[in-house]
């Protein structure tokens, strides 16, 4: 009878055990399974909004962020502001919403009200803002702001042109709600101050766009201005032009500069004459950048509030160093 209460006990004990391994096999497999489907808590959350994504720049920019984000673990939104302030400024309350830990931002517009307002918001929830290509206002404090050297741009531009004309009729294709674009205007004008037989004879508002470059371009030799360069503000605006000046059938030289160094205006470049140079800038350097300053954000280190990236003149006497189907 002892006997049978001991076996009783040790089958009891048994059962036990082996309900007690069951269970840690299922605590086991519940943890496992959660740590793989809720994010890291190391992981860094990022929204990004472009001021558009209809321009192969950003595309590429975004490109390489995206590679270095996924490499480091991070959580990437996207968001594209088809050049409307109030929608961006929608996008980053969003993202303050979703409690990133960092914004980066191409401003549609670097004194927009709407824009300042929330990134200061984001500034009180603790965020951290990375501005990309195009300087914001002053009102809003940053923590730091990646750029081409878009003052040099235009300088550059300026020095090649008057290397080639001793005089010129100068049309100027501008984005004025742009930082970045009028920095490249003014670098071009500071160059050709104080000297008077280069004329400024018109300035449009593009928006940096070909579909809005064209029609201006095209109303403007409609309406008999007369020039012989045009310094647009990026490649696709210089595009505008390019085709509004084709679809007039105008014969003489004109002398077209952009900024960027897109593959189509590279492409212009290496196969006719129909483009006179572009201020190359990167987008790759460019989105690296971005990458390198969030991972010194994660660990917690110091970062500049600026980071210029150097831009460089390209013609057809150097359009060999570069290669034509991608960005540098």
């Amino acid at each position: 009878m002892v006997l049978s209460k001991g076996k009783k006990r040790i089958q009891t004990c048994q059962k036990c055990a082996l309900w007690s391994v069951f269970v840690l096999a299922i605590c086991c497999l519940a943890f496992i399974y959660f740590k793989g489907s809720m994010p890291d808590s190391g992981q860094v959350k990022i929204g990004a909004t472009y001021m558009t994504m209809n321009n192969d720049f950003y595309k590429t920019l975004n490109a390489e962020l995206e590679k270095k984000t996924n490499q480091q673990g991070s959580r990437l939104y996207v968001r594209d502001s088809e050049l409307d302030e109030g929608k961006q400024s929608q996008q980053i309350t969003y993202f303050i919403k979703e409690k990133v830990d960092v914004i980066v931002i191409n401003p549609v517009k670097s004194d927009s009200p709407d824009i300042i307002r929330a990134l200061n918001e984001a500034k009180k929830a603790g965020i951290r803002i990375i501005v990309v290509d195009a300087p914001m206002n002053k009102q809003v404090v940053v923590d730091t702001t990646i750029v081409s050297d878009n003052y040099q741009a235009g300088v550059l531009i300026a020095k090649d042109m008057m290397s080639r004309l001793s005089e010129a009729d100068i049309l100027l294709l501008e984005h004025r709600n742009a930082i970045s674009a009028m920095d490249r205007v003014q670098g071009f004008l500071d160059t050709i101050k104080g000297h008077p037989t280069y004329r400024i004879v018109s300035q449009l508002e593009t928006l940096g766009q070909t579909e809005e470059s064209m029609p201006q371009v095209k109303s403007a030799l409609d309406n008999g201005l007369e020039f012989n360069v045009v310094m647009a503000l990026n490649d696709r605006a210089a595009i505008g032009a390019l085709a509004a000046i084709k679809e007039q059938g105008v014969a003489e030289k004109i002398y077209i500069y952009g900024v960027d160094g897109s593959p189509d205006i590279k492409n212009f470049l290496a196969n006719t004459n129909d483009i006179q140079g572009t201020v190359a800038q990167s987008p790759i350097q460019m989105g690296r950048k971005v990458a390198e300053v969030i991972e010194l954000m994660r660990e917690k280190k110091s970062c500049d509030s600026q980071y210029l990236i150097p831009v460089r003149l390209i013609n057809k006497d150097n359009i060999g160093e570069y290669p034509i189907t991608g960005w540098q």
